[in-house]
């Protein structure tokens, strides 16, 4: 096991032995099962080198205890009088005596340390030999270190008469505390791990933590199962069955549910198997609760959940989202489809849709018992906490099964209003021919009612369709009839959806007012609690700033887009905003960021539709600069779920991803072509940024002739203009697409885009460029990495390889330079380097990536 943040305990451990030539000291190391207290003891012993004689003496756990068994180890290890007397059956007073002498020998020799582990397990001769040696070294030079293992030693243990014995003057206490949860989410990281659950599941104890990361998938490591079995194996029956009882209770066991039976408690307590906590008790760490649940066969695993539930449900105040857990392992149908719909409907009040959808999940498995009104209700509110938890899929199939329900009922508003949302969560999902259909099936419905709000709300939604098309007239005009009736019948909400749409289509048409208007009507929905309202308002502005390229403008707007949606629990607009920050980023030149965002967003629940569009096509456009063999499949997928939108702000980026991405690998035909796609969608919406840059793309490729309507910087550079191409990209933002339009310029334009190329690892643009820097008659120019340089798919040096692989087995910056015999400045370089052409943040991140990528390479000896 690697030892975590031990430093300031070894610290002290060497001053102890320091303090021992003055006189001897004694150290307690106390620690729970798997804290490393072992590992502490054999680095400290490694650290004192030939300054010190370490003796070892470790006590087992055997029906019967071997008498004075660290004493025969440590007469072996030392030999002489001590290792005679012990072979020739000594009385005990000889024996002690006898080992007196062996620590206190010839004062040019290295000072003793003799360890003694796990004394919870000493047998009585031993703590005898402990007490007796311990009010003796006082005037010997001499360092004891005795381990236990606090969580099982009782109040009635033997071993606490033994330590308050020892005399408390040369006495230290040492307890090991957990790992801190910023050095379990580095070491997660670093195996390409979620940080959260494994600090979650370990509580911060090292052999779990790294029997966590070992356990390749399985739910409980074998090793870690073995910590508890053992303890639970000593147990009486009786105990052992109120420990399986706990096992079934996720955190802790309420006083109602052990009430009754106090000294089984105890007696699991002071074995280690259970702790206190609260009014209750729980197991130490939740891995080792699982360890013990997985043990049970699935009868009794359900009878005892059974159990649970009959006690919490007769308690007040109960969380009923407790109730939901062990209804559902005892098989209770009934209780999971009543505690399931009490728990949905609370964790939505909250805010808590993620937990609000899995209560309704699970609920709504039993709908069909039902009378079918509450049926609908109960798939109408599941569908809806599932599209504010960003689960399109899952909400879209709810709202299907809703819609049958009232149509069967011939109920035609509320089947209109499913209608309706049935087109929304068909948009996120991704099919926009689904979408389309249900929301004008929802108009046609709802028209042959009296006009209410579900009309109101489906007129703003094709509004809402057509902006997202990059139609801003019918955009206008649907959500002015939207607002029209939604204001006559005082329909607050309506109003706010519809006007949200009016003004982004402006936005995007070029009406800069409408930027104030969308701040506006954020403040005005958040006021009202309209919380996905204001969260839409905030998204729409930022992207329409990225989709007019003013890149400087939407990076603020972004962020403060993100901030909302993560304060308000929207993980759909967090998944989405996460890949739009990726791409602000990657033409920010912050490629570690964009990188950073894109992995979070694709890491997400919904693996498609509209909200990983934008990642993909950032991780994609990065992976191809850097010549990742990744990118192709990266920018195939994105465009495989662009496509089915078949919206121009989701379609032409990706064209113009995929277009970038076969130029650089030497296929100007197919750059063409993708860039020809994407131009007669952008001509058709009229939306000049995407003209230009796919007509760029397309000069690029080697077409003629250039849209009089594409953006301006992009018209420079196929000019020719350079200097005002690179003005105007400055002006808005983009150092990255500034760096492009420089690479079209002079010497000193064409070095600064490498520059700008090799500090971002984009070794596959940086090449390309290169190569047209040669035909265009530059000679001189900075040249490219070395071979093995080039040849490694991070753009790595041999030395940077060689760091990135130390620094992969956990070594410090210090250790390294040790290792490869140089300074630690250039370590510290060496470093920075890496990170930059990795495009991470931190050292995990690079362990990660350099796993990922298999840039691995050991170190020369």
């Amino acid at each position: 096991m690697e030892l975590w943040e031990r430093s300031e305990t070894l610290d002290l451990l060497s001053g102890l032995l320091r303090e021992s030539a003055h006189g001897g000291r004694v150290a307690v190391v106390a620690g729970e099962a798997g804290i490393g207290k072992s590992v502490l003891v054999a680095e400290f012993a490694r650290r004192c080198g030939p300054a010190a004689w370490v003796l070892w003496g470790g006590c087992d756990r055997l029906i019967t205890p071997r008498a004075l068994g660290p004493l025969h180890d440590i007469g072996r290890q030392a030999g002489g009088a001590l290792a005679e007397r012990l072979n020739a059956g000594a009385a005990q007073e000889e024996l002690f005596a006898a080992f007196l002498e062996a620590v206190s020998g010839p004062s040019q020799r290295p000072r003793p340390v003799v360890v003694v582990e796990d004394a919870h397990w000493a047998d009585e001769a031993t703590l005898d030999w402990l007490i007796w040696s311990g009010r003796r070294i006082g005037r010997l030079p001499v360092l004891f270190v005795v381990t236990h293992r606090d969580d099982e030693v009782g109040a009635e243990h033997p071993l606490r008469g033994a330590l308050a014995a020892l005399p408390s003057a040369i006495t230290r206490r040492v307890s090991l505390p957990p790992l801190s949860r910023e050095c379990v989410a580095g070491q997660a990281r670093r195996a390409g791990r979620d940080p959260e659950p494994v600090y979650r599941l370990s509580g911060g104890n090292p052999l779990l933590v790294t029997e966590l990361l070992k356990a390749e998938g399985r739910a409980v490591p074998a090793t870690v199962q073995d910590l508890v079995l053992d303890r639970l194996r000593q147990l009486p029956r009786p105990a052992r069955e109120l420990a399986h009882l706990v096992s079934v209770i996720p955190t802790r066991a309420d006083a109602a549910v052990v009430a009754g039976a106090p000294d089984l408690v105890d007696m699991c307590v002071d074995a280690g198997v259970l702790v206190p906590s609260g009014d209750g008790v729980s197991y130490r760490h939740e891995l080792l609760r699982g360890a013990v649940e997985d043990t049970l066969s699935p009868a009794r695993r359900a009878a005892l959940h059974r159990r649970v539930l009959d006690v919490l449900a007769g308690v007040a105040e109960i969380d009923p989202g407790r109730l939901v857990h062990h209804a559902t392992q005892a098989g209770d149908e009934a209780a999971v489809l009543r505690y399931g719909q009490v728990a949905g409907a609370g964790a939505a009040r909250q805010g808590a849709h993620r937990e609000a959808t899995a209560h309704y999940r699970s609920a709504a498995v039993y709908a069909d018992r039902l009378p079918a009104p509450r049926r609908a209700e109960l798939l109408e509110a599941y569908a809806f906490q599932a599209y504010l938890a960003g689960l399109a899929e899952e909400g879209l199939r709810a709202r299907r099964a809703a819609l049958a329900v009232r149509e069967g009922l011939r109920q035609p508003e509320a089947a209109g209003e499913n209608l309706r949302w049935i087109s929304r969560l068909a948009w996120w999902a991704g099919d926009a021919e689904q979408a389309w259909e249900a929301a004008a099936r929802a108009v046609t419905v709802l028209e042959s009612e009296p006009p209410g709000r579900p009309l109101a709300m489906a007129y703003s939604n094709l509004s809402q369709l057509h902006m997202l098309a990059g139609e801003p007239e019918p955009a206008v005009a649907w959500g002015e009839r939207a607002r029209t009736l939604a204001d006559r019948l005082g329909d607050a909400e309506t109003s706010v959806h519809a006007e949200i749409n009016v003004s982004t289509a402006r936005l995007t048409d070029g009406d800069e007012t409408a930027a104030a208007a969308l701040r506006e009507v954020h403040e005005r929905a958040s006021a009202l609690g309209m919380a996905d309202h204001a969260a839409r308002a905030l998204v729409n502005l930022a992207t329409a700033l990225v989709q007019l390229a003013e890149y400087e403008a939407a990076a603020p707007a972004v962020d403060r887009a993100l901030e909302y949606a993560t304060e308000q629990d929207l993980d759909g607009y967090v998944q989405y905003l996460l890949g739009v920050r990726a791409g602000v980023r990657l033409v920010r030149c912050d490629w570690a960021g964009a990188l950073a965002d894109a992995d979070a967003a694709l890491d997400r629940p919904a693996r498609a539709g509209v909200a990983v569009v934008p990642a993909l096509v950032a991780r994609g456009r990065i992976q191809a600069a850097r010549g990742e063999p990744e990118a192709r499949a990266t920018l195939d997928e994105a465009a495989r779920q662009a496509d089915r939108t078949g919206e121009v702000q989701r379609v032409c980026p990706v064209a113009a991803a995929r277009s970038e991405y076969f130029l650089l690998y030497g296929d100007a035909g197919r750059a063409a072509e993708e860039a020809r796609r994407g131009l007669d969608l952008a001509g058709r919406a009229g939306h000049s940024v995407y003209m230009g840059e796919l007509a760029y793309r397309l000069w690029r490729a080697g077409g003629a002739g250039f849209p009089e309507a594409g953006a301006r910087p992009y018209r420079l550079m196929a000019d020719g203009d350079w200097a005002g191409a690179a003005e105007e990209w400055a002006r808005r933002g983009a150092p990255y697409m500034r760096a492009e339009a420089l690479a079209g310029g002079d010497r000193a334009a064409a070095a600064e885009a490498l520059r700008v190329l090799g500090e971002l690892g984009a070794t596959r643009t940086a090449e390309r460029l290169r190569g047209e820097l040669r035909r265009r008659g530059f000679t001189g120019m900075p040249r490219g990495p070395r071979p093995a340089t080039a040849a490694n798919p991070g753009g790595l040096t041999p030395r940077q390889a060689e760091v990135l692989a130390l620094l992969t087995e956990g070594l410090s910056n210090a250790e390294i330079a040790g290792r490869l015999s140089l300074s630690a400045k250039t370590v510290d370089h060496h470093i920075s380097a890496v990170l930059g052409k990795l495009g991470v943040a931190s050292r995990g991140q690079a362990a990660a990536a350099a796993h990922r990528l298999n840039l691995v390479r050991k170190p020369a000896k």
